[in-house]
């Protein structure tokens, strides 16, 4: 059997996933239906802001909830729509349609199941905070940006970036405004926010919008509604299939997967933070997340990933095993067959203030303000990385910030490599050895990595020294040698022989002798017995030398060693 095919196998549930279910059942089932009352209104808001409508929101979070919760690697992962995936999707919808949106959904699944079976989920951790806070605080002013037309009551507005289509609708706002629409959705959010410092354990979001549809139905206020849902779930279809696409969806695909990833291994890590006993497997949280996105888009569902808030909930409530997430995902289902024409008189405008408050919420405003504080650099890659998402695309801010955040890293790394001049024992010698020592000999230590990022500065460093008869190179105290390293040491013997200079090489270590042998580094010194294993033994060679040229050296005329 292939190797991939193997490693597969060892990520599919078995009897332990719900040992956790026997001990507190009752528990399980109590935080799954208070989750499913948060998730409600988030899965209607998102399926609306995504492009796909309330319908879709309602189907990943039913279906995705549930594979995730089966074969996913967190007992307390609640997966879904999320705020983060519909800014990306929202670009996606306008320039493919519905069903490319499906389409990329299926191919994300397929990448995020390969990550799982290429053992990808250790690597969610190496991403440099500034870089989550800032696309964090990004995905928030987008998502935000995403509500100004239903929050103004704005319809038909179409544009490539979520600050075209708000201007947009700000500018026809001003041109017929109205006030239904905005202050709904300003009083749904002032009541979640409110609500949420006063009591947190109650959905708020829940009471606004049941709140925000009676008065619609009793004023009666003029105010675009979700409209009928259909009761029951779309039937299974590959409908939305086109192979001739795939080649223009797959860097949307990616950067689908790439989200999805990296939000669930994320939440996964809060989940196990705010929880006692808990240890996600990431390769199976990617393969949960894989089998969801490759189920949802089958039934009409957006692209899903855990979402953060809702996991949240689900600690918070007393959950200890996956039932808890099959819960929400089967008290949703029960509101899609039973009520679906009662949520389809919910206003949007309602929605958008629910999806304005969790933007709010989502911005920790004291951790930005750290990161600013801690380093320079630190701040940079979070303004930059923040802009971007903003401006741009939320794929695009986390490779430059990822990038400026490596660039960074080196140029620290670099900076704490040192080049010592390093003073030589005198010993027990004669005046004229010691002299000897003290003026045509210098050791030269190095010290941390000798990489790309450091290596030209050693060779200015090194090219000074011309004036001496031998140069000792101490080698073994260089934690990184790359091959710009090594070219650049080769460079450096060579200026240092044409100025006449005998260069002795000590203590290379075994793994960083294979780099300079494979490129051909001081193979002459190989031959000519100049490379030695320890200091000492340089030392004594370099005073072998120069104790032939003792007569020269006395006269002040000392030539080639």
């Amino acid at each position: 059997m292939p190797l991939p095919l193997r490693r597969l196998g060892g990520l599919l549930p078995g009897r332990l996933d719900w040992a956790p279910a026997r001990r507190s059942p009752g528990r399980d089932l109590l935080a799954g239906l208070i989750v499913a009352v948060v998730a409600l209104p988030l899965a209607l808001a998102f399926g609306v802001s995504s492009g796909l409508g309330a319908q879709a929101g309602l189907v990943t979070a039913i279906v995705a909830g549930t594979l995730a919760a089966v074969f996913g690697g967190s007992n307390l992962q609640v997966s879904g729509p999320t705020g983060a995936m519909t800014v990306v999707l929202v670009p996606i919808v306008g320039r493919y349609g519905a069903d490319g949106v499906l389409m990329v959904g299926l191919m994300a699944g397929f990448v995020l199941v390969l990550l799982a079976a290429l053992r990808a989920g250790r690597f969610a951790g190496l991403l440099p905070m500034p870089v989550i806070e800032g696309f964090t605080a990004g995905i928030a002013v987008v998502i935000a940006l995403q509500q100004v037309p239903a929050a103004l009551g704005v319809t038909g507005v179409h544009a490539d970036k979520v600050w075209r289509a708000a201007a947009v609708a700000a500018a026809r706002y001003g041109e017929h405004p109205t006030v239904a629409a905005p202050v709904m959705a300003v009083a749904v959010a002032a009541l979640m926010l409110a609500g949420a410092r006063i009591r947190p354990g109650v959905p708020f979001s829940l009471a606004g919008i049941v709140l925000a549809t009676l008065v619609a139905q009793v004023a009666p206020l003029h105010v675009a509604r979700i409209g009928a849902l259909p009761a029951g779930l779309p039937a299974p279809s590959l409908g939305f299939l086109d192979p001739g696409m795939a080649a223009a969806l797959l860097p949307s695909a990616l950067a689908v997967a790439a989200l999805a990833a990296l939000e669930s291994l994320l939440c996964a890590t809060v989940a196990d933070a705010m929880s006692v006993g808990e240890k996600h497997d990431p390769d199976r949280e990617l393969f949960g997340q894989g089998i969801a996105n490759l189920a949802a888009p089958l039934l009409g569902g957006v692209p899903a990933t855990a979402a953060i808030a809702r996991t949240a909930v689900n600690v918070r409530a007393g959950a200890r095993s996956r039932l808890a997430a099959l819960t929400h995902a089967a008290v949703l289902a029960a509101i899609v067959f039973t009520a679906g024409g009662l949520v389809g008189r919910i206003p949007l405008a309602a929605l958008a203030g629910v999806l304005l408050a969790t933007t709010v919420r989502m911005v920790e405003v004291g951790s930005l303000r750290a990161i600013t504080r801690a380093t320079r650099g630190d701040g940079v890659v979070l303004i930059l990385t923040f802009l971007v998402t903003v401006v741009f695309d939320l794929v695009t801010a986390v490779a430059v910030g990822v990038a400026l955040a490596i660039v960074l890293a080196l140029r620290a790394v670099a900076r704490t490599a040192r080049l010592d001049q390093v003073p030589l024992e005198a010993g027990d010698h004669t005046d004229e050895e010691r002299r000897l020592l003290a003026e045509h000999i210098i050791a030269y230590r190095f010290d941390g990595p000798l990489f790309f990022a450091a290596a030209h500065r050693f060779l200015l460093e090194l090219s000074e020294a011309t004036d001496v008869r031998v140069v000792i190179l101490r080698m073994s105290r260089i934690s990184t040698l790359d091959a710009t390293g090594a070219g650049v040491l080769r460079d450096a013997i060579t200026r240092l022989e044409q100025h006449g200079v005998t260069v002795l090489i000590s203590g290379i270590k075994p793994g960083h002798d294979q780099i300079l042998a494979a490129l051909g580094v001081a193979d002459h010194l190989r031959r000519d017995g100049l490379i030695f294993p320890d200091t000492p033994a340089a030392i004594a060679h370099a005073r072998t030398l120069l104790r032939r040229e003792v007569p020269g050296a006395a006269a002040g005329n000392v030539r080639s060693a």
